[in-house]
């Protein structure tokens, strides 16, 4: 359980204040028996006891209370939420009540009820590190970035060498630098500052060709812009190239210095002032002010990394390097990287579910799906948890056992895409063509190599629509066409050649 720890102070915390019950020692021998099965952890056996003891005494906010954290931790959530809303009806001030609901409502994935529950604890509470850690990854799961920066600010006053802290702030970050770009790419998608912002990330992707060509059609359009001939030459030098760096190099020292004899906001982010970056464009709508910002905070994601580095390991530093690996498609270094954080940090369902990604992106897919059935076992309505278990057995060729659970997740989320289309795939290795159809169909539009549509000319022509499928197959072949050109333009376009 994710939050089991702060849970559990929280518990025995409360544990400790007991109900006094006037004139019954039997209701108090309950609370107490009560008690000792909440202590060790046998929660599903305080459950009938708190029911005797609230049907006894009706009303009780602390007996509600107690009800509801039994509930809580023994998996019953919708019955816990049931307990602790009326609790805190009846005594708004019931702290723990607001943090056990908070707690549940997430469980339940009622995230934005939570992010209310949460708050309403933290009124009462302010220095609650526990409420304030939940409450900012909750807000950053909503891409509510801003406000989980200003929580994950305050939980790293509180506990300054919390790995939680500096690595939710800077996934709060790089969550404001992505967005940052996208509007750059709707604003100005063929600028040179869009080009010159996908060729950096082409680059820490360790994509040198691609980042190369990019760069290169930046200059194009922005030849005087500062640092892009350093990239270039980086790119050289990566490539062991050191005579076309030093050429390259020397472009970049020619241009003219900025000029910050007035505010601007290439001097503000040269100078380090990237808080100042982002409160200067932060109403702002150019080409300009998106690429700045989006390198803002960009940097201010880095700052908040480089001191999770430098506090001892935890799961927070082995998840960043394993996104890293990730991203550069090593997923071998990913897989031992979570397997790591999960070291650190045993039964978490984050690191649990992407040590089983990694490992189905490095081809294992006999550990993902080993993962994968035990957290699924965990959260059978899981759509996520049905997709990705069915997915991998269709890796390993077991259709039949695929199919149940692709339909599963469908049924949960109907508008999982990678899910109808993994389910049409299943269908047609079996050979259900008709019941392919309909999910080729809803995946279409998402069709980037053809390879849809020639399973759906395949399933028109075995279920003898023999026109569906010929135009079917002109489109695939028409695709392919498409990309055959394009992978060939791209090879010339993005050869690495003398400055």
């Amino acid at each position: 359980m994710k939050f089991a720890s702060t849970l559990l102070v929280c518990l025995l915390a409360i544990l400790g204040q007991q109900v006094v019950f006037e004139h019954s020692d039997d209701l108090a021998l309950k609370s107490q028996h009560a008690k000792e099965f909440m202590a060790a952890g046998k929660f599903a056996d305080a459950i009938p006891l708190y029911l005797e003891l609230n049907r006894a005494v009706p009303d009780n906010p602390g007996l509600m209370l107690n009800l509801g954290m039994a509930f809580h931790m023994a998996g019953q959530e919708q019955r816990a939420v049931a307990q602790l809303e009326a609790a805190v009806k009846i005594e708004p001030k019931l702290t723990p009540a607001w943090l056990f609901l908070g707690v549940a409502r997430l469980q339940m994935h009622q995230t934005p009820a939570a992010v209310e529950a949460l708050k309403s604890a933290l009124e009462l509470e302010p220095a609650n590190a526990g409420a304030v850690e939940m409450l900012a990854g909750a807000l950053l799961s909503l891409n509510r970035a801003s406000e989980s920066i200003e929580q994950y600010f305050k939980l790293a006053l509180l506990q300054p060498e919390s790995p939680k802290a500096w690595n939710g702030l800077g996934q709060s970050y790089e969550s404001l630098s992505a967005d940052a770009f996208d509007r750059l790419q709707k604003t100005a998608p063929e600028s040179g500052f869009s080009l010159a912002l996908l060729a950096d990330a082409r680059l820490q992707e360790h994509q040198l060709s691609s980042a190369y060509y990019l760069y290169r059609q930046a200059l194009e359009k922005m030849p005087a812009m500062r640092g892009l001939h350093e990239s270039v030459a980086e790119i050289y030098r990566q490539t062991a190239h050191s005579d076309w760096a030093d050429a390259e190099a020397q472009k970049e020292r020619q241009l003219s210095q900025v000029d910050c004899s007035s505010p601007s906001l290439e001097c503000d982010f040269r100078a380090g002032r990237y808080t100042v970056v982002v409160a200067s464009t932060e109403r702002a709508t150019t080409a300009e002010s998106y690429y700045w910002r989006a390198r803002a905070y960009n940097e201010l994601a880095l700052q908040a990394f480089s001191r999770l580095g430098q506090l001892p390991p935890s799961a927070e530093q082995h998840g960043l390097k394993a996104r890293i690996y990730g991203d550069q498609k090593r997923y071998s270094e990913a897989v031992g990287e979570w397997r790591e954080a999960l070291a650190l940090s045993p039964g978490d369902p984050q690191v649990e579910k992407q040590l089983a990604i990694s490992l189905k992106f490095n081809q294992d897919y006999g550990g993902a799906l080993s993962l994968f059935q035990n957290m699924l076992r965990r959260q059978p309505v899981s759509a996520e948890l049905n997709f990705l278990t069915g997915d991998t057995l269709l890796d390993l060729r077991r259709v039949d056992e695929a199919i149940p659970l692709l339909r599963r997740a469908i049924l949960h989320d109907p508008k999982m895409i990678p899910a109808h289309k993994s389910l049409a795939r299943a269908y047609v290795a079996t050979g259900k063509f008709a019941e392919a159809v309909p999910h080729l169909k809803l995946a279409l539009p998402t069709d980037s190599d053809g390879s849809l549509h020639y399973q759906l000319a395949k399933a028109y022509e075995q279920t003898g629509h023999t026109a569906l499928s010929k135009s079917m197959l002109e489109e695939y072949q028409k695709i392919q066409a498409e990309a055959t050109a394009a992978k060939d333009a791209s090879q010339k376009n993005i050869e690495i050649t003398a400055p």
